[in-house]
């Protein structure tokens, strides 16, 4: 039975860790390398770093917040923001990350993720992307949700994974920050048609949410969440122990 990992997320504006709701009303959380820290040393399988206003601010991501956070964990971890070419990749690999998340530069030039593949490897490319409802479509947005592509986000995703992608993480903006549980249909019409793994990501509240993830949708293969764990809310070892009663498989 293949283990099912716990991620923590630290999505990062002006080298602070944020959290909103619905990508929107960012409040201040903490420093990235105090949470990076504690999350490794806490039993966390993986963590992801997102430099969230980057794209929309057309600049680089913070480098040197990523190398201080890489040099501090020791558990593999997943960079985006601001990824729009090959030596985008080079640059955070080069500062510690082990796979790198593209968004909106791989929407805007969807052969980014053929050239990472072809260069770094499948397993190095994560498409990460922000999902919403739109009169009962799934549409993809971009720019950390600030835009509606108007692409249809089951048939991205399936491109995204023919052109090389090797992971998917899936936000759902719908449910983001609401706590109200994982976006199960978003998730089910995503991992029903790809290969690869698939990351929750989106709406997670309480332990339990995590549970239903797993026991509802088998094929997903991680759970993402931000606040919950920030806050204090739910620790990693209480959700890994819940999460092995229940005859999930974790690693603790």
């Amino acid at each position: 039975m293949i283990t099912k990992r716990i991620i923590p997320c630290l999505d990062v504006k002006d080298g602070r860790v944020v959290k909103g709701v619905n990508f929107l009303g960012l409040a201040d959380v903490s420093s990235p390398v105090k949470l990076a820290k504690f999350y490794s040393d806490g039993g966390a399988d993986e963590l992801v770093f997102y430099d969230i206003t980057a794209s929309a601010e057309g600049r680089a991501l913070f480098t040197d917040i990523l190398t201080e956070v890489a040099r501090t964990i020791f558990i593999p971890l997943t960079v985006g923001g601001g990824i729009n070419s090959v030596a985008d990749f080079d640059r955070v690999l080069k500062c510690g990350a082990d796979k790198v998340s593209v968004n909106s530069g791989a929407i805007r030039n969807p052969e980014l993720i053929t050239e990472a593949a072809k260069k770094y490897g499948s397993q190095c490319v994560v498409l990460s992307a922000d999902v919403k409802r739109v009169d009962g479509v799934f549409r993809v947005f971009a720019k950390g949700g600030r835009e509606n592509t108007g692409m249809e986000a089951i048939e991205w995703i399936k491109n995204g994974v023919e052109r090389g992608a090797g992971e998917i993480v899936l936000n759902s903006i719908d449910t983001d920050g609401v706590k109200g549980g994982f976006d199960l249909e978003m998730l089910d019409a995503v991992s029903s048609v790809v290969d690869v793994p698939v990351i929750a990501s989106g709406g997670a509240g309480c332990i339990r949410d995590f549970v239903t993830l797993f026991e509802a949708l088998p094929r997903v293969d991680a759970g993402l969440a931000a606040s919950i764990f920030h806050f204090g809310e739910v620790s990693i070892t209480d959700l890994k122990n819940e999460l092995h009663h229940a005859g999930i498989n974790v690693r603790r």
